[in-house]
């Protein structure tokens, strides 16, 4: 018997079991929080994703429900650079381990590489591509090359004008503290 499964409420046990396969291109736009974290999500920007499930070894050596994602998106974001709009490419290849409960994922979080969830029979494979998406963009977006020449001073010719002639504030408490009357 084959089982379908839905990405919206995936049994993870059942996934798993039947090294199911899941995958999506979806528009952007359907990632709400991925959209508001982009500077102009164009309407033909996708997110291409893939979910397979397996049986993995968990730390504590027992077999556990498990689930490999795989997505890739170009987000739309502001290089902090140039200040200049850009596409951000972005990799998800993430192996989460389906614990129990809550306390069994947390015990044994800290000795697993893999990212450990309590299970559950109605998982939102959506939400997790975008949590993941989202922990997977770069903090600080810039190009590789900049497409102008981006100034990197902030000082200019009217700066430095602007100093001259005045007395700076700490030559007269200099000035103060040696009983002298400040310039």
């Amino acid at each position: 018997m084959h089982k379908t499964f839905q990405a919206r409420r995936l049994d993870v046990a059942a996934f798993a079991q039947a090294q199911g396969l899941l995958e999506g291109r979806d528009l952007l736009s359907d990632y709400e929080r991925l959209a508001l974290d982009s500077s102009a999500p164009a309407a033909d920007l996708t997110v291409t994703w893939r979910a397979r499930g397996e049986t993995r070894q968990a730390a504590d050596g027992s077999a556990r429900p498990a689930l490999h994602l795989l997505a890739d998106a170009a987000l739309p974001l502001i290089c902090q650079r140039c200040m200049e709009p850009m596409l951000a490419p972005v990799h998800v290849d993430a192996h989460f381990v389906f614990m129990p409960d809550e306390s069994s994922a947390a015990a044994l979080d800290d000795q697993s590489e893999d990212d450990l969830l309590a299970l559950t029979s109605a998982l939102d494979l959506h939400a997790l591509i975008e949590d993941e998406l989202l922990l997977a963009q770069p903090l600080v977006p810039r190009h590789a090359q900049c497409p102008r020449a981006v100034r990197l001073s902030a000082q200019d010719a009217d700066f430095d004008a602007a100093g001259q002639g005045k007395a700076s504030p700490f030559a007269a408490l200099a000035a103060l503290g040696r009983g002298g009357k400040p310039g």
